[in-house]
Order: C-alpha cells, then structure tokens, then sequence
C-alpha cells in the first residue's frame, strides 16, 4: 500500500498530466485556426499521449490500493505568436514535467518505495524522448524561418505521425 504521501503526489501529477492534454488540445485548436493541420494532428497526438499518461497513473494508484482523487485543472493558454513559439511553449512545459517526474522519483526514494520508483522509471524516459522531440521540431522551425514552403512541407511531416497506445504495454 502507498504512502499517503507518495499518493497525493501521484494524484498531483494526474493533474499535470491532464493540463498538459488540456494544453496540447489548446495548440492542436491553435493550428486548426491557422490552416496548419499537420502541426494541429502533431500536438492531437500529444493530447492523447498525456491523456493515457494520466490513465497509467490512475491504474497504478488503484493497484496499489489508494485513492485516485481528481484535481481542477487550470485553463490552458489559446493564442501564440507563431508555429514556433508554440514549440518553444512546449518545451518549457515539458521540462516542467520532467522536473515534476523528478520530484516523485525523489519522494518514492525518500520513501524507500521500489515499486513506485520503478513505475516511475518509465515516466523518465518518455521524458527524455518528449524533450528531444519538442527541441528537434523548434531547430527544424529555426532552420525554415519565414520560408512558407519550408513550413508547409513540415506540416506535411506532422500530418503523417499516427497515435500509438502505450497502454497496451505491460506497464500501465
């Protein structure tokens, strides 16, 4: 059974996971409104991803016998400046969470809680691989600059990225 304490940060997190969906469904609906609709499936994907990431927290709360306990979510940003402030943004949010990931696997070390912290290992490493992907998209932004085909021909790229469950792993 957890520990309160590491229960109320799981439940926490559930919270971030679910602004981050919240936030990523705001820039999807962002680049609808300016006719890029790669970038808007690109970060739809995103909204999904965060989505199930919740969900994984929410299954291991419940196996482990504690209470999932919902928590209001703030209303996400609307409006960007540019395709490529938009990734700036999420960058700066995904180290956010990476530094929130972080804090939970110090909280499941204080508590000598193994099972916990090897749950979280796999947070860490979609983090990685969340920040590598945002800094990758912003340098490719950087490069095409004002080119309008450079910008539409990697809207065409983003278009092609499908959604994959990661809930079917045995992690979940």
């Amino acid at each position: 059974m957890l520990k309160v304490e590491m229960a109320d940060a799981l439940n926490d997190q559930i919270r971030e996971e679910l602004f981050s969906a919240h936030l990523y469904l705001s820039m999807s609906a962002y680049f609808e409104s300016i006719g890029l609709k790669g970038f808007a499936n690109w970060m739809m994907i995103q909204y999904r991803e965060e989505t199930e990431h919740a969900m994984r927290i929410y299954h291991y709360l419940v196996s482990q016998g504690a209470r999932v306990r919902l928590q209001a979510i703030k209303e996400p940003q609307s409006d960007w400046a540019s395709p490529l402030e938009v990734f700036q943004a999420t960058l700066k949010h995904e180290e956010h969470i990476t530094d929130c990931i972080n804090k939970l696997v110090d909280i499941a070390e204080e508590l000598k809680d193994r099972a916990t912290n090897n749950f979280l290992q796999w947070f860490i490493d979609e983090q990685v691989e969340e920040e590598e992907n945002a800094r990758q998209i912003i340098n490719r932004l950087k490069l095409v600059d004002d080119n309008k085909n450079g910008l539409f021909m990697l809207d065409k790229e983003l278009g092609q990225r499908q959604f994959v469950s990661e809930m079917n792993n045995n992690n979940n």
